[in-house]
């Protein structure tokens, strides 16, 4: 247990921690609010009205994720997200008063989605980095790994408590909850000790950052696969909210509390994925691969339930398989790349992981309307079990692994790369020199 929450010992981030939780359940609260206002008050059950909002909220990412990257390796990166959580705030403010005025149309919803993915594109390569100024290298895996937690128990929260306010008080005033819950994180950010921040280097203004970022992500195949996997899945199956919102609405007739209830469930497997990553010491890119293997598999197995508590139970493992898949992209990207790339990788991983998102929402939205919203997931757990066999397929032929399989012994299955052979095989012959110079000395 100790291990789990070390990052927790250093002060700075117990604040960002505690800040950030709070602002996730409004966040997650808001974003059912939003799809549920879209589906069933500003248009007609429609999945592709839906999944445009989705796309607008993070299309933004494909554009800017690379400046923001740029600039989060630059700039002083506290005062940057000081800036970013009070823009957002505000924008949360101004579609929750149109709402409750009574003048919210869809196209201020879309407006309002736009402008918000602009400002979380230049958040979220500044946040996903940040805790590199917070905790030592050495627990760097684990602090990605508790703000993973911290996301997940928001979400546990946040669903299910917004499709209660929904149903008490209206959409409305849940948007404004969200817009007050953002003052929890600026206030961690302004109390934390600047003195306590690790010094991190900063790259230096020039030409061409960004196209070094490329270079550098070019030369390391590992980064490529982890995105490749995350990009088709993220794409297809992370569609959660559109997914949810459309089974519960149209395959088991159920209203807003229902619905916020499967975003809950979800998160109770995705909270313990979170907490299980955040003890590992090092994650590797097969825990990525065979993370996204295991979704596809739990995703067709949650397509085919034929009720809605079936359906609920089903997403437990589904959540845990995404989130081990997601927070183990996070930390191997975040651990093996220089300390002055950081940003600059991370956001091109934020513009395949959120830029998925504005191609896939309308093209499952599509699905659920034309094929019906069972196989708007089902999409999503082909092109997993896809992905995953085709980078494992890459990774044994191109990197030289070893795999083996043992039916009676556990570990079941093996994979070890070249370097954990050699130094295998180079215990064992130091292991027999040993036992041979002690031969010689009786």
């Amino acid at each position: 247990m100790r291990n789990t929450f070390a990052s927790l010992a250093f002060r700075n981030y117990r604040l960002w921690f505690a800040g950030a939780l709070v602002a996730n359940i409004g966040t997650w609260m808001q974003r059912v609010a939003q799809d549920w206002l879209v589906l069933t008050v500003l248009s007609d059950d429609s999945g592709i009205a839906v999944g445009v909002t989705t796309a607008l909220q993070f299309g933004p990412a494909l554009f800017l994720s690379a400046w923001a990257g740029v600039l989060a390796d630059r700039v002083d990166r506290r005062k940057l997200l000081i800036g970013t959580q009070t823009a957002m705030g505000v924008l949360a403010g101004g579609l929750g008063l149109l709402v409750l005025v009574g003048h919210a149309q869809l196209w201020h919803v879309y407006v309002f989605a736009g402008l918000l993915g602009c400002v979380s594109a230049i958040d979220a390569p500044a946040r996903q980095v940040f805790v590199a100024n917070m905790v030592p290298p050495d627990k760097l895996s684990n602090a990605v790994g508790l703000n993973s937690a911290s996301f997940n128990a928001a979400r546990m929260v946040g669903p299910g408590l917004a499709g209660l306010l929904i149903a008490w008080v209206g959409t409305g005033w849940v948007f404004m909850i969200n817009a007050v819950s953002f003052a929890a994180t600026i206030l961690a950010l302004v109390a934390m000790r600047a003195r306590d921040f690790l010094p991190v280097e900063r790259s230096q203004r020039g030409k061409g950052q960004f196209r070094e970022g490329l270079r550098y992500v070019r030369g390391r195949t590992d980064i490529i696969v982890v995105m490749v996997v995350v990009g088709v899945v993220s794409t297809f199956g992370l569609n959660f909210q559109l997914t949810s919102a459309v089974m519960a609405r149209t395959e088991f007739g159920k209203g807003a509390g229902e619905y916020g209830i499967l975003g809950s469930i979800l998160a109770i497997g995705s909270l313990t994925g979170a907490l299980m990553a955040a003890r590992r010491e090092r994650p590797r890119v097969r825990l990525v691969i065979g993370s996204a293997l295991a979704f596809g598999v739990f995703a067709g197995v949650m397509a085919l339930m034929p009720t809605y508590e079936l359906y609920a139970l089903a997403t437990i493992p589904v959540g845990f398989a995404s989130l081990t898949m997601l927070t183990a992209a996070n930390a191997t990207i975040q651990m093996s790349t220089a300390p002055h790339m950081r940003g600059r990788v991370m956001s091109l991983y934020l513009i395949v992981f959120l830029g998925a998102t504005p191609i896939g929402s309308p093209v499952v939205g599509w699905v659920a309307e034309t094929y019906g919203a069972r196989w708007s997931i089902g999409v999503g757990a082909i092109s997993a079990l896809v992905v995953a066999a085709a980078a494992g397929i890459w990774a044994i032929r191109n990197w030289d692994l070893e795999v083996r399989y043992r039916l009676l012994s556990r570990p079941h299955l093996e994979v070890r790369w070249p370097d954990d052979v050699a130094r295998e095989e180079a215990a064992e012959a130091m292991r027999q020199q040993d036992a041979a110079n002690r031969v010689t000395a009786a």
